[in-house]
């Protein structure tokens, strides 16, 4: 029986966690699986980041996917603090066997645990697939999201 556990990700994990990444559609146009210094960076950044959590899903000492959340204060919703979700990947050989869906509600467990207000996340418009998987969560298309990139 596979045991899945939740963790901060480690220096260790970061090439498990950039093979996730661009083991995509999308990202693989995006991110590379190398790590560089660019990554390393990005990772000490988050890691040092009292308000970020990069976040491995962890089965038996192998990494089979990931999230990063983003804990963001504010003074809308009445001061109220939210949980931003975003880099959620599964490993391909996992995928469809419910440990996207286990690490996102251990997701939203951690924001309701901390007093959040809101879960918010985006996902792409051309990923029919997790947009029916987050509805399916309770997540609501409320919004519109707008990038622009630089």
């Amino acid at each position: 029986m596979r045991t899945l556990t939740f963790r901060e990700a480690v220096r260790a994990d970061l090439p498990a966690v950039l093979a996730l990444l661009a083991d995509d559609e999308l990202g693989g146009n995006r991110d590379a699986a190398d790590v560089d210094d660019a990554y390393e960076r990005a990772f000490a950044d988050v890691s040092a980041d009292p308000r970020n959590h990069l976040v491995v899903a962890d089965e038996d000492g192998v990494v089979v996917g990931c999230l990063q959340i983003t804990y963001i204060p504010g003074l809308s919703r009445h001061g109220a603090e939210r949980s931003l979700i975003e880099a959620v990947r599964v490993r391909s050989d996992r995928r469809g066997q419910g440990v996207g869906r286990q690490m996102m509600r251990w997701a939203i467990s951690e924001a309701e645990r901390r007093g959040c207000g809101l879960v918010q996340l985006t996902t792409d418009k051309s990923r029919a697939d997790a947009q029916r998987f987050y509805r399916d969560l309770g997540f609501v298309a409320s919004h519109e999201g707008m990038k622009l990139r630089l």
